[in-house]
């Protein structure tokens, strides 16, 4: 039978002045929205709104419709029918007043721990009090991923941005989640070019240390590298006078270094699942050409950009051509990229982890902090501090499954990279 509370008294004929919500739930089967649309057809009705759900094989199905011309029992009838044939619930009641307003609608994502960790009821809980603080609505909760990390995003009406962001950061900083808040529509699903850092963003490795230890003076080149991402160094000066000791390495030196650079955990899936989507994908590196012409060529990425190393005789000599690649460049480098792809600049995606990425996290759409340094992370759109780099991939809004589906229609896809 059809449960029907009225919290909104209907009109003197029985009808909802506002139309009826039509609520089903039960054991998933086929045949179930076509046999509700069918009757719904019969009787008459305008559909103004449905929305559907299955989780783990139960169904939620909701529909706002017209009152029915026939009247409510005809309704009620057709209701009775589809709940015994299916086994299924049927809750009827009136649309409440002035509930077709279209409130803006945020994307709250949330990232797990590590590694295939599920959220506890209280880190949810924690997310879905932050937005009734703001004044907002949890309209639907959906799951994005169980792997490499456990994924969800929150859809929400009605909050306070401002009071929403407030809430939701401390939430995150207490219960170290990364949490990502962007408007939601398609604004957020129009992201085409991503560009990303790469020493500890794309692969795990600083190549200058790589070379340092190749030189013997890595401890040197190291302390400059850690006050130069912090910001406390400017960018050019600690470069060149890390590549001034240098000096001297051949080429056989730059392709061992070459040999031992690791990617980031899922790099190849996060490039791989981005260009199936249609994505462009860049790199811009504070590093040298030496490396990021293999990564360019081994990811087929878009546009790659870094410094050219000076070579003479088969040795390095120690300085840098051209213009370096520091902080200001990289976000020239955003704009060009997206330029020659014929790409807004609010339609990019920057990825980083130091003070030499800020310009650049700042120029794009969305700015990510990957595994950053606290004055990127102060700085970002959002953070992510697990360390694969496909998480970044829910934060856009892409599912699990999507990345999945992907793969299996290539036939040469090895899945995530661990």
């Amino acid at each position: 039978m059809v449960a029907a509370p009225e919290p909104n008294p209907p009109g003197p004929d029985g009808d909802a002045p506002g139309g009826w919500l039509v609520q089903l739930s039960g054991t998933d089967r086929p045949g179930i929205t076509a046999d509700l649309m069918t009757m719904l057809d019969v009787l008459e009705v305008e559909v103004q709104d449905v929305e559907q759900v299955l989780v783990r094989g139960f169904l939620t199905l909701a529909v706002a419709i017209s009152d029915p011309p026939a009247g409510t029992q005809a309704l009620r009838d057709v209701l009775d029918r589809i709940a015994a044939d299916h086994d299924l619930r049927i809750d009827l009641s009136p649309v409440p007043a002035g509930s077709g307003a279209r409130p803006s609608v945020d994307a709250v994502t949330v990232l797990g721990h590590g590694f295939q960790t599920p959220l506890s009821p209280a880190e949810l809980a924690a997310i879905a009090g932050g937005i009734v603080a703001s004044g907002g609505n949890v309209d639907r909760v959906v799951r994005l991923a169980r792997y490499p990390v456990y994924a969800y995003e929150f859809r929400v009406t009605g909050a306070d941005p401002l009071a929403l962001r407030q809430h939701l950061g401390a939430a995150a900083s207490a219960l170290r989640l990364d949490v990502a808040l962007q408007p939601a529509g398609l604004e957020r699903r129009a992201k085409r070019l991503v560009v990303l850092d790469v020493d500890s963003t794309l692969i795990q490795d600083e190549v200058i240390e790589l070379l340092a230890d190749e030189a013997g003076c890595l401890d040197e080149v190291r302390a400059v590298t850690d006050r130069a991402m912090a910001g406390e160094l400017d960018f050019e000066a600690a470069l060149r006078e890390r590549v001034r000791r240098l000096r001297g390495l051949d080429l056989d030196a730059l392709d061992r270094a070459r040999s031992r650079v690791r990617l980031t955990p899922g790099a190849r899936t996060f490039v791989r699942t981005l260009k199936r989507l249609g994505f462009s994908v860049g790199i811009v590196s504070g590093g040298f050409t030496h490396f990021t012409d293999r990564l360019a060529e081994e990811l087929d990425l878009d546009h790659a950009e870094a410094n050219v190393l000076e070579v003479v005789d088969g040795h390095l000599t120690g300085e840098v051509l051209g213009a370096v690649v520091d902080r200001r460049r990289k976000a020239e480098l955003l704009r060009t990229f997206a330029d020659a792809d014929g790409i807004p600049v609010n339609q990019t995606v920057a990825v980083g982890d130091g003070a030499n990425d800020l310009d650049m996290i700042a120029a794009a759409g969305l700015g990510v902090a990957f595994n950053a340094r606290p004055v990127v992370q102060q700085a970002a759109d959002t953070t992510v501090n697990v360390p694969y780099l496909d998480a970044i991939l829910f934060v856009l809004g892409v599912t699990r499954d999507e990345v999945e589906q992907a793969d299996e229609r290539d036939p040469t896809s090895v899945g995530h990279d661990d």
